[in-house]
């Protein structure tokens, strides 16, 4: 079974999900963030993959692509930089990134490298979804890989039950329509779009994420979908903490509580 499916089928409710951008803050440090997160007890982790235009990121993770780029990772380096990491994570492990560099590497070689180094899924948040029903979906389904693909408050409800539909894994739940970064809190208008998915009853389990980054953002996440999904957090600390993922995530937990 998929480690995606096998997660959500095991341990169903307040998963938590971290992104960080491989390559930033310190080029090497890809594995030794992984490692970090899988023993401090995160459920699943997205590593991105740096691109010059991150359209739907916020400034912290733009600079931390830029920085990647600048220290020179690339989708053959880091997938260099996962080969041995199966030896020591069990967890699921997704991909996320732009689609230009991937259709640039090649598609099914791209799916072919994750499953070589055990990647479990991809998020492609510039993926049209007619190409991904087209193009993507066949390829990704030959080697058992899941395409994530997000829905926003302004995703319509039939939208909505067609991408449940034909999909697998999980839903990314995208808080707002804006670019990512951190909240304080989620206002009455995001938790109607929460309680409206709710009660959606979908096939597949849902994840929230952009702007999780406190307690508050936290709870309500784990109260309206499977779990959270923290990115510019993590990474704002993990570039403070100059690459440490230990000090990272120590403080990224005292947050939480807060």
């Amino acid at each position: 079974m998929n480690r995606i499916n096998k997660l959500f089928a095991d341990n169903p409710q307040n998963l938590i999900s971290i992104y960080f951008c491989a390559g930033a803050p310190t080029l090497n440090g890809t594995a030794d963030v992984i490692r970090t997160l899988a023993k401090n007890g995160i459920n699943m982790i997205e590593i991105g993959i740096p691109f010059s235009d991150p359209m739907a990121d916020g400034p912290v993770i733009q600079d931390a692509a830029t920085k990647a780029l600048r220290n020179g990772m690339s989708l053959r380096l880091l997938f260099n930089q996962l080969k041995d990491i199966r030896k020591e994570v069990d967890i699921p492990l997704i991909l996320m990134g732009y689609i230009n560099p991937i259709v640039k590497f090649g598609f099914e070689e791209f799916c072919k490298k994750c499953v070589e180094v055990g990647i479990d899924g991809m998020i492609l948040p510039d993926l049209p979804f007619k190409d991904y029903m087209e193009e993507f979906k066949p390829v990704a389904d030959k080697y058992d890989l899941r395409i994530i693909m997000l829905i926003t408050p302004e995703t319509s409800e039939e939208r909505i039950r067609f991408i449940d539909e034909n999909t697998d894994g999980f839903i990314y739940m995208v808080s707002s329509a804006a670019i990512t970064g951190a909240q304080k809190e989620f206002n009455a208008a995001k938790q109607a779009y929460f309680n409206k998915v709710h009660a959606m009853n979908l096939v597949h389990p849902t994840m929230i994420g952009f702007g999780i980054s406190n307690k508050q953002t936290l709870l309500s996440s784990q109260a309206n979908a499977n779990g959270a999904i923290i990115g510019s957090k993590f990474v704002q600390l993990l570039d403070a903490a100059g690459g440490d993922a230990q000090t990272a995530i120590d403080n990224l937990y005292q947050a939480l509580k807060e």
